[in-house]
């Protein structure tokens, strides 16, 4: 009998990376430096480590521009489609992203992040919005997003995916082509 692994998809799933974070523990996007705090309760997605919070750990709340960062190292012009908002980080360094199962230290999308209601906004490689595709699958069926993010890149057109929170239209990571 032959095994043969996955294929794995052809987007990865990227956490806020470590010189971006360094830098906004100690300055943010807004130009403000943030004071931690606890985390009382738990369950802040930080965007870090691709996890929620738990109880008593110390996070920030940072202002961060992700189209920005993404223009400076592909030399995009997003323009007005430029932006910031609150993610929560880490207050001190934190090892990044734990393994998927496989081993795979880029795993495609992070199911820990997942919440019922997520919006999936693309943009071409110039840093413009190409559209959004809201979805609606149950935190158990997860690692369905996969199948919805490999449709939203069957676009040529498009270049990378910011993936959202409904509720508050917070960015909670980003997908590029592997």
């Amino acid at each position: 009998m032959t095994t043969t692994a996955a294929t794995p998809p052809a987007h990865v799933s990227r956490p806020i990376g470590p010189a971006v974070l360094r830098q906004l523990r100690t300055r943010d996007d807004a130009g403000v430096t943030r004071t931690p705090l606890a985390d009382p309760d738990g369950g802040a997605p930080l965007r870090c480590c691709l996890r929620h919070s738990t109880a008593g750990e110390r996070i920030l709340l940072v202002s961060y521009a992700p189209l920005q960062r993404w223009a400076a190292e592909t030399g995009a012009e997003p323009g007005p489609y430029d932006e910031r908002g609150p993610v929560f980080i880490h207050a001190e360094e934190c090892g990044g992203p734990a393994p998927a199962p496989d081993g795979c230290t880029d795993p495609a999308y992070p199911v820990r992040m997942h919440g019922a209601r997520r919006v999936l906004r693309a943009y071409d490689a110039q840093g413009r919005i190409l559209g959004g595709r809201l979805i609606e699958i149950p935190v158990e069926r997860a690692a369905e997003v996969d199948t919805a993010l490999a449709e939203v890149f069957a676009d040529p057109q498009v270049a990378l995916v910011h993936v959202r929170a409904v509720e508050f239209g917070c960015f909670l990571l980003e997908v590029r082509r592997r």
